[in-house]
């Protein structure tokens, strides 16, 4: 069973992936860490009723912090993973 919740963590705006939904019908959403192209394929469709041509996948890995409180010990932050769903010409996802 696909939780839907735990697939797409949130949808991602940034003036580059506006451009991409209303031009080219591409979709950008933050996703889970575990998830593969066929589990986001089938979530986004159940999610938004709407049909998937393609799915591209972009980690960005951690960025290496300073901890000023333990001494200059260096940590990391999390990364993230992020799904570009294409889907069909006819189709949009209203996201609200």
């Amino acid at each position: 069973m696909i939780f839907i919740d735990k697939i797409l963590t949130r949808d991602y705006y940034t003036e580059k992936f506006t451009a991409m939904a209303s031009a080219l019908n591409k979709y950008t959403f933050e996703v889970h860490r575990s998830a593969n192209k066929n589990i986001i394929k089938d979530t986004v469709e159940k999610a938004f009723g709407v049909d998937v041509v393609d799915v591209n996948m972009v980690v960005r890995a951690g960025k290496l912090k300073r901890d000023r409180s333990q001494r200059g010990r260096y940590g990391r932050t999390s990364c993230k993973k992020f799904a570009i769903v294409s889907i069909k010409k006819e189709q949009k996802i209203e996201i609200v």
